[in-house]
């Protein structure tokens, strides 16, 4: 304890603290800035793939009317690191499993989040899923397209959220879900959305690649600058 007290820090003039205090204020002014252009030209692109959708005019139909909802039966921790198939739990990433339970085109809805933030996905093919997660196939293909279901349960991730319940965790109730209300054009206009929305898609998915290189980064350059200042190497006025 005493050597760490006794040790001699070395401090610049005031003149100089100031002149680095000046620097670090306007590097780190530029990298909030940067910060917030990249965090708009991302919501921009959101606002309008959801705008997009909200502006489909169409009679509403209610979800449990054109699906059969059913979950998967393994636990989360039943992922395998080189599975063969996909193995779908709540989370956003995808994990890996050794055998399968479904084989067919589904949409895959999480059913609980720790803050309600869910997530959906469209898979077709063999794949398992966890017991919270439901699995949801068309039952009327020659009404709904598995593609412009998929958008239009990305688009009511925020009112699952609204809607969800429980104190901790929040889940997601079966009834929820069937009395889910969507748009239902014709199979032709929702080719037409779809292919919209795909390109819609991938450039939001291209800007949030952006968006989380430019924030890492940024990080980087804002620790670049202070350990600079803090050996004595800032230059500017």
């Amino acid at each position: 304890m005493n050597t760490v007290l006794d040790f001699d820090f070395s401090f610049p003039s005031l003149s100089e603290q100031q002149r680095i205090v000046s620097i670090l204020d306007e590097t780190f002014a530029a990298i909030d800035k940067a910060k917030e252009n990249a965090e708009k030209n991302l919501q921009n692109s959101r606002e309008l793939f959801d705008s997009y959708l909200q502006s489909v005019d169409a009679e509403k139909e209610s979800l449990g009317s054109l699906v059969d909802i059913t979950t998967g039966k393994l636990d989360a921790n039943a992922a395998t690191e080189n599975g063969q198939y996909p193995f779908f739990t709540c989370s956003r990433e995808i994990f890996a499993i050794d055998n399968f339970a479904f084989d067919c085109e589904a949409i895959l809805l999480a059913g609980n989040n720790a803050v309600g933030d869910f997530n959906v996905k469209h898979y077709e093919g063999k794949f398992n899923a966890y017991q919270r997660t439901y699995v949801i196939t068309v039952n009327q293909e020659n009404r709904v397209l598995y593609r412009y279901l998929y958008f239009q349960m990305l688009k009511s991730l925020k009112e699952f959220k609204m809607k969800s319940v429980g104190a901790g965790t929040k889940f997601l109730k079966l009834g929820m879900i069937k009395d889910l209300k969507i748009a239902l054009p014709s199979l032709s206009e929702q080719r037409s959305i779809v292919t919209k929305l795909d390109v819609l898609f991938a450039e939001t998915k291209r800007l949030e690649e952006i968006y989380q290189q430019k924030l890492a980064a940024l990080d980087e350059l804002k620790k670049s600058v202070l350990q600079k200042a803090f050996n004595g190497e800032l230059t500017g006025a």
